[in-house]
């Protein structure tokens, strides 16, 4: 039996590039392909929307990197994942013990925990404050360690953890081969780890550019019009896409997290550099200037437009009953791969936006957030 990954969408999204997946995956379960099918590996471009003060101080949000087949040995040593193990999110903040990024496991780096079964239906702020602690206090004292006195220390370690408490994410995905894997590995174990974090030049979103440029040259640049020079998490969300359309090869799709329900306060959406200045000071900017509020709206039009996913295929963990996926325990960087059950498939129609399509339901198989694949 192959190793199977595949979504587990919300019921009523529309996966549109996921149905034949599903079909081959229900073959290879029913035994009626023979051949054993190649999987394969992804990078994903992960852009989260803001939230709190940050929508006022940094209305672009955050962008990540999430790889599917390469693992954390500790949150500062990258190697390749086992069996049953779902990836790491890579990501660039300041201040995190002077770190230029720092690996999480995916679950953890969305909601704080280290097992399926504990993510919560809901969260408010108590709950939130105290996932992220317990799991700091456990597993990341190598970068956010205690303070002399016992409590938490100062700095943004707290963005590693239940990012998807705070806010919607959205993620462009790309293929990525075995080679290029371990070339990433390489090259980040291998270089000093000192942070280099600038807002300007290199924030997050030029993390996010120059990781995607690894797999794919010159696939994401800078946006000198739009967004005059600095790179936001919805430009490179917005160079990727459009160099995915002219490369149907690199297997581009995307997905969504949504935001875990409770009372925190709802994310905004994102905005590249122009477009935050047209939504925030168009108004008093014409009245000042109607010259340069012409040409930042031309700059806009012309070469920052763009549109976040409205139908993706959205991961919803949380909206699932015990009874609906394995006890698969994610450990937080194990060195031994955990065992999985045999996986158990069905199919049920699924209505969406371009008609009826199919959607799979499993409760004994590998999460991914990518798609059905099946390995050797």
């Amino acid at each position: 039996m192959g190793d199977p990954r595949r979504y587990l969408f919300q019921q009523g999204t529309s996966p549109s590039r996921v149905s034949r997946w599903v079909i081959l995956s229900a073959l290879f379960a029913g035994g009626l392909l023979a051949a054993p099918s190649v999987a394969h590996a992804a990078v994903s471009l992960l852009v989260e929307q803001p939230y709190g003060k940050l929508n006022i101080i940094d209305p672009g949000g955050h962008s990540a990197i999430y790889l599917d087949h390469v693992c954390a040995e500790s949150p500062l040593v990258l190697r390749a994942c086992h069996p049953g193990e779902l990836g790491v999110v890579l990501s660039r903040y300041d201040d995190i013990s002077g770190h230029d990024w720092v690996a999480m496991p995916l679950l953890p780096y969305l909601y704080s925990v280290s097992s399926v079964a504990e993510i919560p239906q809901s969260v408010d702020r108590i709950t939130e404050e105290s996932l992220r602690d317990a799991y700091r206090r456990q597993h990341l004292q190598m970068v956010a360690p205690d303070r002399t006195d016992g409590s938490a220390p100062a700095g943004n370690w707290y963005e590693l953890l239940g990012s998807a408490f705070d806010r919607t994410i959205y993620g462009f995905r790309v293929d990525t081969t075995p080679e290029q894997d371990a070339e990433l590995i390489a090259a980040f174990n291998d270089r000093r780890n000192v942070q280099r974090y600038n807002g300007a030049f290199r924030n997050c979103a030029d993390f996010a550019r120059v990781t995607i440029n690894r797999f794919y040259p010159h696939a994401v640049r800078r946006n000198y019009i739009a967004d005059f020079g600095i790179t936001s998490p919805k430009s490179v969300a917005r160079s990727l896409s459009h160099y995915a359309a002219k490369h149907p090869e690199a297997g581009f799709e995307v997905f969504m997290i949504p935001q875990v329900k409770g009372s925190l306060p709802r994310s905004h959406s994102n905005t590249g550099v122009s477009e935050g200045i047209l939504k925030r000071y168009g108004s008093p900017l014409i009245v000042v200037s109607p010259v340069s509020t012409a040409v930042v709206l031309a700059a806009y039009v012309g070469h920052g437009r763009f549109s976040m996913p409205k139908h993706a295929p959205m991961l919803a963990l949380t909206e699932r009953s015990s009874d609906d996926i394995s006890p698969l325990i994610v450990r937080p960087f194990p060195p031994i791969a955990p065992v999985l059950p045999k996986p158990a498939f069905s199919l049920a129609p699924a209505h969406n936006d371009t008609g009826t399509g199919v959607a799979a339901r499993s409760i004994g198989a590998q999460i991914s957030l990518v798609r059905v694949e099946l390995a050797p």
